[in-house]
């Protein structure tokens, strides 16, 4: 199946992009799974997890499950990784996702200048988070630092995957060879080429797998890929690229092998805030109101990419419409008018990698852009993801870029906490508004679901007038396979179900 070469070694704390996430999914099974055609929550190696009070969580693992070293998965699996994960020095992408436990913050410390400048973050006081207690072989306990409702959804995410012994041993050993506890195990991987895994026997989940493995091959173009599976040399594509989509081409290229269905995401623009030319909100606004998102979903997606009426997807619980307002809509005449009161000095460079198919929707919107403002715009295209995502986390981007996202787990919480809080996950342009943490943070500790995301809308309001990032268009998607492919379903994170697909030769 098509796949992008991982960013990082294949550890789930540190995965936090497409590329090299789907292969964790593969590798891992976490406390949740997530149903894969609604993403109900329901529990996967977990056989319990109980609360009285939404702050105090005692988890209690089914039997039987195995790494794919035969070592059992405990407790302490997954309290030890849920440390590793959270230590700052150790560089986790994905520490902040523990951020609700006690005792977080006193096993994490922040850079105080940035990452540009030349203080650097202090030892944390604590290498273990107080919230976290093995109770016995089979069951742990997780305090919060204050009563978190979304915390049992949140579990079903690859960053609080188990880790074994091994991990701790030997880190090189296992990143050169990953072990999981999840349906298929590491076989191989080759840069630029392939990661290649294979069915793990003695997994207890349900349904087992009924294909012997999977190659994710990595293409340099989603067009190439494309080509494959109608040539059946391929066996599945996620995202059809725009050249297949164009007519409904697709359609007659994958006659009876091809689904269109809408997931949970949301096309984005990022801005690198720590970019002094890019800190004017007026400016961002000005941006946003030069794009026309309708234009771009006919001319390129066929109507088949709603545009983007606020900063969380269609279908999430929590989800209100149309929270952006006018922000979003084309105001080409208020847009030039903001933007020349602004004094930027252009040209406007938007930026992505070459090797996903977005390369004519963002031509497009650049477009749209330079008649809208007068100002010049261009596309200036990275080669792989990879690259465009060690740039992004090293800080380096000085241009306007390409920053989808699809949701971790099914919750409002998760469009807004990892990318526009301070020091979240995913907050890869380095917003910071402590009004806005400050309203999180309330929305995180209300007693209810429902008052929780009452608060995260009222949160998304005060986001988008800051404009951090631009959402151009909620993501739906036309996925394509080959004639083996049998039983193909394809979840709302936009991944094929490898638990219920079946090969014919």
């Amino acid at each position: 199946m098509n796949g992008t070469e991982p960013e990082n070694p294949l550890v789930p704390g540190n995965t936090n992009e497409t590329g090299g996430g789907k292969i964790i999914d593969a590798l891992f099974s976490p406390l949740v799974e997530y149903d894969p055609q609604t993403a109900q929550p329901a529990n996967m190696v977990a056989e319990s997890i109980e609360t009285s009070d939404s702050r105090v969580y005692t988890i209690r693992l089914k039997e039987g499950w195995t790494f794919h070293d035969g070592s059992p998965v405990t407790a302490q699996s997954f309290v030890r990784a849920w440390n590793y994960t959270a230590y700052s020095p150790n560089g986790q992408q994905n520490s902040s996702f523990f951020s609700q436990i006690q005792g977080f913050d006193q096993v994490h410390t922040v850079d105080p200048d940035g990452t540009a400048g030349p203080q650097t973050a202090p030892q944390p006081a604590a290498q273990e988070m107080s919230g976290l207690r093995v109770v016995d072989d089979r069951t742990f306990e997780v305090t919060l630092s204050a009563p978190f409702a979304v915390f049992p959804t949140m579990l079903g995410y690859r960053a609080f995957s188990p880790l074994p012994d091994v991990f701790f041993a030997d880190q090189a050993a296992f990143e050169a060879n990953p072990i999981g506890n999840g349906p298929f195990r590491f076989i191989s991987r080759q840069p630029g080429v392939n990661v290649v895994v294979e069915r793990y026997e003695p997994w207890p989940g349900a349904p087992k797998p009924s294909i012997s493995g999977v190659e994710f091959r990595f293409y340099e173009s989603a067009e190439a890929a494309y080509a494959d599976v109608v040539a059946n040399n391929l066996d599945f594509i996620e995202v059809i690229p725009p050249s297949g989509i164009a007519g409904n081409l697709y359609q007659t290229d994958l006659a009876n092998r091809s689904v269109s269905r809408t997931f949970l995401g949301v096309q984005r623009l990022g801005f690198p805030l720590y970019d002094p030319r890019f800190q004017n909100p007026q400016l961002r606004q000005a941006i946003s109101m030069a794009i026309d998102r309708e234009a771009v979903n006919q001319q390129i997606f066929n109507g088949t990419r709603p545009p983007a009426d606020g900063l969380v997807a269609p279908d999430v619980p929590g989800r209100v419409a149309n929270q952006c307002g006018e922000l979003c809509t084309y105001q080409p005449e208020r847009a030039r008018q903001m933007f020349e009161a602004t004094g930027f000095q252009g040209p406007i460079e938007l930026t992505s990698n070459a090797d996903s198919g977005n390369a004519e929707w963002i031509q497009a919107a650049c477009v749209s852009i330079s008649n809208a403002l007068g100002v010049q715009c261009t596309f200036v295209p990275v080669p792989t993801f990879g690259e465009i995502r060690s740039a992004i986390n090293a800080r380096q981007m000085n241009d306007i870029y390409r920053s989808s996202w699809v949701a971790d787990y099914p919750s409002i919480e998760n469009f807004l906490n990892p990318l526009y809080r301070t020091g979240g996950a995913t907050n890869d342009g380095e917003y910071s508004n402590p009004a806005v943490d400050a309203l999180l943070a309330r929305a995180d500790a209300a007693p209810s679901v429902e008052e929780s995301n009452a608060l995260y809308q009222e949160a998304e309001r005060m986001i988008i007038q800051d404009m951090p990032a631009i959402p151009v268009y909620f993501q739906s998607f036309q996925a394509g396979w080959s004639e083996r492919l049998q039983t193909v379903t394809v979840t709302p994170f936009r991944e094929l179900d490898l638990e219920s697909v079946t090969v014919s030769e």
